[in-house]
C-alpha cells in the first residue's frame, strides 16, 4: 500500500523520488521550446495528466495484482516449502525497492523521465508476459517453469522500480508554475489512482487464481496475464498522450552528487590525518575543497535524517510479511464468511482500504483530539507509536498461529510414525501390537476413529507383530511400518473371515485451504465414482483404497457411483477447509448408495475473521509511522534533497525486506515463534528509536544554512598545509 506524507504538504504518493519535490519546488518558468499542454475540460489541468493517471492506475493494478497471488504461486505451483517461497517473495520485494534509484539516476542524469518511464515500461511489460508464460503448466518442466518466472520477476522489478521514482514527477513537470493548486490537486488524484489499483487489483487476481479452473487446476497463466494485459494497457496510454507532454531535459541527479560529496569528504580526511593540520567542525567541512558551502550544509541536515533512518527497516520487515506470512497463515483458517468464501490471498486487500478509511480519521479525528487534551504528540511518538501497533499486530498474528495448529498433525521425528485402527467389521475388534502398550480397549464397529497414537521404532522402519482378536478368535498379521509416516490399520471381514490391511495415511493437512478426500470399497465388485464433473476415480473390490484427490471446499452431493449393477448417486456432503476424509463405501441397495465418512485430519476451526485485528493494527501504524516519518523527515531538510530523502526511505524497505528472506532461510522455526521474534525485535528497535528521536532536535532547514553561512568565515583559516592531489581547488 502506498500513502502520502501528511501534515501540510498536499498528499503526493508515498514513493516518489524525483530530483525535485514539484510541490514546494515548482519549475522556473516554462521552456521557450515547450507548447502549453491543452487544458482539460476548460480548466487549468494540462489535457496530459488524464494520460499520466490512467497509466499509473492500470500500472499498480499490474503490480499489487501480480504480488498478491505471488507467494501462493511458488508454494501450489512449484511446490516450494512456506520458508522457500517467503524468502524469494521478499527478495523480489527487495529488489523493487532497490531498483528505484537506478530509474532516479537514469532520468535524471541521462535519459529524461519520460523516455526512462518509455523503455522501462517496455522492461516492465516483457517480464510481465515471460511470468504469465511461465505459469503455464504445459509448457516445459518445473525448471522451465522456474527460470522463466524468476527471469520475469526481475525484469518487473527493474520495470516498477525504475518507473516509480519518475511518474510521479513527471506529472508534476505538466503545471505552468502559476498552478500549483491544481497540481497539489493532482497529485490527491494521482494517490486515489494507486491505492484504487491495489485495492482492486488485490481483491479481483486471487478470484482469477482460485475460481477460475485452467489447465485442471487454479489459473495462474490468468491471474499473471490480466496484470500483464494492464501493463500493456498502461503503456499504450502513456504513449498516446506522448504530443501533449512537456517534456524536461535531464538536470542532474542531486543524490549522486550528495554520494561524491561523502566520499570525497571521507578521502580528504583519510588524506589528512597530521596532527599539523587543524580540525574542523564536521567531518562533511573536509569537503570544502570541492564543494559549494550550500550542498556541504544541506548534506549536513539530510544526514541527520538518515541517521534517524537506520531502525526503520524492522518495520517493513513486519509490514511487508502480509504478502508471505500472513497470507499463508490465511490458507490455514476457515475462510466461509456465509455469503462469500474469501480465498486467502484476497486479506491484502484489507490494507489499502484501511488505509483509505483511517487516513481521514487520524487527520480530522484523532490528532485533533489528542492535540484539544493538550499531548505533545511530535513526529518521533507517532512513529514510535505506529511500531508498537505493528508489533502488537505480530503478537496477535502469533497467537492466532497457536490456535491453528491444535487441529494440524503432530510433527513426527525420526524414529516415530502414527497408527490409528477403522473397524470396519459388524463387532468389536481388540488390536495389540508386539512390544507397544496400545489400543487397550477394543474398537467398536465403525466406530469414529480416536487420535492418532504414537509408534516408537527402533530404526528408520521396523516390522510389527499385530494381533486382532474377533469374537473368541485370535489372528496374527506382520507389517512394515517406516519412521515419520502415518497410518490406518483397516480391519474388515472378507470371505467370512477377519482380515486387515495397512494404508498409509496424510503426514499433513492439504496445502492452501484444500480438502482431501479417498475411498475404500467394501463391496464385491469394484467401483467408479464421479465426485464432480471433472473428477474420476476407479476404486478395485475387496476394501481396496484409492489415493487421496484435493478439492475445493464445498458441498459435494452430486455424485455417482458407477457398479456392475447399475449406476448410483453418491453424496458426501461438506468437505471442509484443510480436512482430511475417508469415504467407506459399504453397500448398494434400494437405489442408493451406504457410505460411512471419518475424518482423519481435522478441519480448519479459526475463522479468517480473525486476522482483522491484526489488519487493523498493522494499517494504523502504517498510517502513524509511514506517513508521519517521511512527512518529518521533509521538514528536516531542504527541498532540493527531498529525492535523497526518499530514495533512503526506500532503502529501509528494502533492507527490511532482505532481513525477513535472511530469517525464512537461515534460521527456519515454528511460525508461532517466528511471529514472537519479530514482535520482541520491533519492540527493542522501537525503543532505541525513542531514545535517539529524544536526543534528536528539530530544526528549521533555513535557519541551519545561515548558521552554515556564518561559519564560513571562522573556517576559513583552516584551510593551509592540505593534501590536495587530484582535486581542484
Amino acid at each position: 500500500m502506498e500513502i502520502p506524507p501528511s501534515g501540510d504538504t498536499p498528499p503526493t504518493p508515498l514513493f516518489e523520488t524525483a530530483h525535485r519535490d514539484f510541490r514546494d519546488d515548482p519549475p522556473k518558468g516554462d521552456s521557450p521550446l515547450q507548447k502549453k499542454s491543452p487544458k482539460l475540460c476548460g480548466s487549468n489541468y494540462p489535457l496530459s495528466i488524464a494520460f499520466i493517471v490512467v497509466n499509473e492506475f492500470c500500472e499498480r493494478f499490474s503490480y499489487y495484482g501480480m504480488r498478491a497471488v505471488l507467494t501462493l504461486y511458488f508454494l501450489s505451483f512449484f511446490h516450494w516449502d512456506e520458508n522457500l517461497s517467503t524468502a524469494v517473495y521478499h527478495a523480489f520485494s527487495a529488489l523493487c525497492y532497490f531498483t528505484p534509484v537506478i530509474g532516479a539516476i537514469m532520468a535524471d542524469s541521462w535519459l529524461g523521465k519520460y523516455k526512462t518511464i518509455i523503455y522501462l515500461s517496455i522492461v516492465y511489460v516483457v517480464g510481465h508476459l515471460i511470468k504469465s508464460v511461465g505459469a503455464i503448466p504445459s509448457l516445459g518442466n518445473q525448471a522451465v517453469h522456474v527460470v522463466l518466472s524468476m527471469v520475469g520477476l526481475f525484469l518487473i522489478a527493474l520495470g516498477t522500480g525504475g518507473i516509480k521514482p519518475c511518474v510521479s514527477a513527471f506529472g508534476g513537470d505538466q503545471f505552468e508554475e502559476e498552478h500549483a493548486s491544481e497540481r497539489s490537486k493532482f497529485f490527491s488524484i494521482f494517490y486515489l489512482s494507486i491505492n484504487a489499483g491495489s485495492l482492486i487489483s488485490t481483491f479481483v487476481t486471487p478470484v482469477l487464481r482460485g475460481d477460475v479452473k485452467c489447465f485442471g487446476e487454479d489459473c495462474y497463466a490468468l491471474a499473471f496475464g490480466v496484470p500483464a494485459a494492464l501493463m500493456v494497457l498502461a503503456l499504450v496510454v502513456f504513449i498516446a498522450g506522448s504530443g501533449l507532454y512537456r517534456k524536461t531535459p535531464p538536470q542532474g541527479n542531486v543524490l549522486l552528487e550528495v554520494c561524491k560529496c561523502i566520499s570525497f569528504a571521507i578521502k580528504n580526511r583519510l588524506k589528512n590525518r597530521s596532527r599539523e593540520i587543524p580540525k574542523r567542525d564536521h567531518w562533511l567541512d573536509w569537503a570544502s575543497e570541492k564543494y559549494s558551502k550550500q550542498l556541504i550544509g544541506e548534506v549536513k541536515m539530510v544526514t541527520r535524517v538518515l541517521f534517524l533512518f537506520i531502525p526503520l527497516p524492522m518495520f517493513w520487515a513486519l509490514f511487508d510479511q502480509q504478502g508471505s506470512r500472513w497470507t499463508l497463515q490465511a490458507t490455514k483458517m476457515n475462510a466461509d464468511f456465509g455469503i462469500y468464501v474469501l480465498q486467502p490471498d484476497q486479506m491484502q486487500f484489507l490494507n489499502p482500504l484501511l488505509i483509505l478509511v483511517f487516513i481521514p480519521i487520524f487527520d480530522l479525528g484523532l490528532y485533533p483530539l489528542i492535540n484539544m487534551c493538550k499531548l505533545n504528540f511530535t513526529p518521533i511518538r507517532k512513529m514510535a507509536t505506529g511500531m508498537i501497533l505493528a508489533g502488537l499486530a505480530f503478537g496477535l498474528a502469533a497467537v492466532i498461529e497457536v490456535k491453528i495448529n491444535e487441529t494440524d498433525m503432530p510433527r513426527l521425528v525420526p524414529k516415530e510414525s502414527l497408527i490409528r485402527v477403522l473397524n470396519l467389521a459388524e463387532n468389536p475388534v481388540q488390536v495389540t501390537i508386539q512390544d507397544k502398550d496400545l489400543f487397550q480397549q477394543p474398537v467398536e464397529s465403525f466406530q469414529n476413529p480416536a487420535e492418532y497414537s504414537k509408534l516408537i521404532l527402533n530404526g528408520e522402519q521396523q516390522s510389527l507383530h499385530f494381533t486382532l482378536q474377533h469374537q473368541g478368535l485370535t489372528l496374527a498379521f506382520n507389517y512394515t511400518v517406516k519412521e515419520k509416516s502415518v497410518y490406518s490399520l483397516i480391519v474388515f471381514e472378507a470371505e467370512g473371515s477377519l482380515s486387515s490391511r495397512l494404508i498409509t495415511d496424510l503426514e499433513a493437512k492439504p496445502e492452501n485451504g484444500l480438502a482431501a478426500v479417498r475411498f475404500i470399497n467394501g463391496l464385491s465388485q469394484d467401483v467408479n465414482l464421479t465426485i464432480d464433473s471433472k473428477r474420476f476415480i476407479a476404486v478395485q473390490k475387496n476394501y481396496s483404497a484409492s489415493e487421496y484427490s484435493l478439492l475445493e471446499r464445498d458441498i459435494y452431493n452430486n455424485g455417482k457411483c458407477i457398479t456392475e449393477t447399475g449406476e448410483f448417486p453418491l453424496e458426501l456432503g461438506l468437505l471442509d477447509f484443510g480436512a482430511s476424509y475417508t469415504v467407506v463405501i459399504t453397500n448398494v441397495s434400494g437405489g442408493t448408495v451406504e457410505t460411512w465418512k471419518s475424518e482423519d485430519i481435522k478441519a480448519n476451526n479459526v475463522h479468517m475473521a480473525w486476522q482483522l485485528p491484526q489488519y487493523l493494527l498493522i494499517s494504523a501504524g502504517e498510517v502513524m509511522f509511514s506517513i508521519t516519518g517521511l512527512a518529518f523527515s521533509y521538514s528536516q531538510s531542504p527541498a532540493s534533497m527531498k529525492s535523497v530523502l526518499q530514495a533512503g526511505w526506500l532503502l529501509t524497505v528494502a533492507v527490511g525486506n532482505t532481513f525477513v528472506l535472511i530469517v525464512a532461510e537461515a534460521a527456519p522455526m515454528a511460525q508461532w515463534a517466528e511471529f514472537v521474534l519479530f514482535t520482541v525485535l520491533l519492540f527493542a528497535v522501537c525503543i532505541i528509536f525513542s531514545i535517539m528521536g529524544y536526543f534528536y532536535v528539530s530544526v528549521d532547514p533555513e535557519d541551519l544554512e545561515e548558521k552554515e553561512e556564518k561559519r564560513e568565515t571562522s573556517s576559513r583559516g583552516n584551510m593551509i598545509g592540505l593534501v590536495t592531489q587530484k582535486t581542484k581547488l
